[in-house]
């Protein structure tokens, strides 16, 4: 019996398994880096489901001979598995293009063929297991050409249009954000992923319909490929939670009175979608109503126009309110302006408290360098 594809098999899964494990402790102890915990959280799950389980399902029912009902079981366990990992990713896909904006639609089809898909697996007959040549002992390892798992005509329907239409989401939606994103060095990283993982998806497909287990293998080794390139991504550019999602137009500071003690504009007025005069006739009207909102516990704090959130932040002891023009507004800008504030706060709290009194002549030129407050704090919309 050759082992050549069995050892490079487990040497692959030994390979992702540390990654993935790596890429849990990572992104649990950096969370903070990720926008938000729930992003944190579904990149945890996500990577855990996908890395660790799915993985180690899908290795011992192809190369690891128990049983005949208990290799079916684990293929059917790594099916189930892998369906909630593509479940999870098409959520983050969703976040990316826009924050905790999940459509109705294509989700709730999703859903419907992920209930089908476990009614189908859960009849006895499902998903039958063929082997070349007589059964092996318990817990040999076997060459994977010679393990196949036949699908009823159910079931490979269901799952087909599952992995289809899903994959085409992935595709559609990696497209979108693409084409929307200013950076494009982030959005390329990701749609090129998405391009690798759809060939993945082919293979597997391929394999259900000819039943070829070279394609299964096939599938599984590019499936690791486009895991392992997202995982180095995951460690290495969690900023790009807060770049693919938002965009900052602009950053400004009002005074309790009123007065613009500082504005700072990001890019090129052409690029953004939103028109410049519409930001100032509403910024115009905001200065004058500061100064009655900002002492009272009703106030403003965001502002929505057909493309744009104008989010204001509120600083009552300091007396000023810190306004952020966005696309969206959402807890990653809000977290922003917390970490902006706190640094503005500490900086210029003395000169903030020598002009709450508002008889008193305001000096705006003392701010000059807030810029560079700005630039850190909102570096990656620079």
């Amino acid at each position: 019996m050759d082992y050549t594809i069995s050892i490079s098999l487990i040497t692959g899964y030994v390979l992702i398994l540390i990654l993935s494990t790596y890429t849990v402790i990572q992104i649990f102890q950096h969370r903070d880096k990720y926008g938000t915990q729930l992003i944190a959280f579904l990149n945890i799950a996500n990577t855990f489901i996908a890395g660790i389980l799915y993985s180690t399902f899908f290795i011992f029912s192809v190369v690891v001979f128990i049983s005949h009902d208990v290799n079916i079981l684990m293929w059917k366990i790594s099916l189930v598995t892998g369906f909630i990992t593509l479940l999870i990713t098409s959520i983050i896909y969703s976040f990316f293009n826009e924050y905790k904006k999940i459509k109705p639609f294509p989700f709730v089809y999703f859903t419907l063929l992920f209930g089908l898909l476990l009614g189908a697996l859960a009849t006895p007959d499902s998903i039958a297991l063929t082997l070349n040549g007589p059964f092996p002992p318990m817990f040999s390892i076997m060459d994977p050409s010679n393990m196949y798992f036949e699908f009823d005509v159910t079931t490979s329907i269901v799952f087909i249009l599952f992995e289809l239409f899903i994959t085409i989401y992935f595709l559609y939606s990696a497209a979108i954000i693409y084409n929307k994103t200013k950076n494009k060095n982030e959005s390329s990283t990701l749609l090129l992923n998405t391009v690798v993982f759809s060939i993945s998806v082919i293979m597997l497909l391929l394999y259900i319909t000819v039943q070829d287990t070279l394609y299964r293998e096939i599938y599984i080794v590019i499936l690791w490929v486009s895991s392992f390139a997202f995982y180095i991504m995951l460690i290495k550019k969690p900023e790009m939670f807060f770049i693919l999602p938002n965009r900052i137009y602009s950053v400004n500071i009002y005074h309790k009175s009123g007065i613009v003690l500082y504005s700072y504009n990001f890019g090129d007025t052409a690029d953004n979608k939103i028109e410049s005069a519409r930001w100032g006739t509403i910024l115009i009207g905001l200065n004058h109503i500061l100064s009655e909102f900002i002492d009272k516990t009703d106030k403003i704090d965001v502002i929505q126009t057909k493309k744009s959130d104008i989010v204001v932040r509120y600083e009552n002891e300091l007396g000023y309110a810190l306004v952020v023009i966005t696309n969206q507004k959402n807890e990653i800008v809000e977290n922003l302006m917390l970490g902006f504030s706190q640094d503005f706060n500490s900086k210029y709290k003395n000169k903030l408290l020598d002009i709450q009194d508002l008889n008193r002549l305001i000096n705006i030129s003392e701010f000059f360098d807030i810029k560079e407050l700005i630039e850190k704090h909102f570096q990656l919309y620079t």
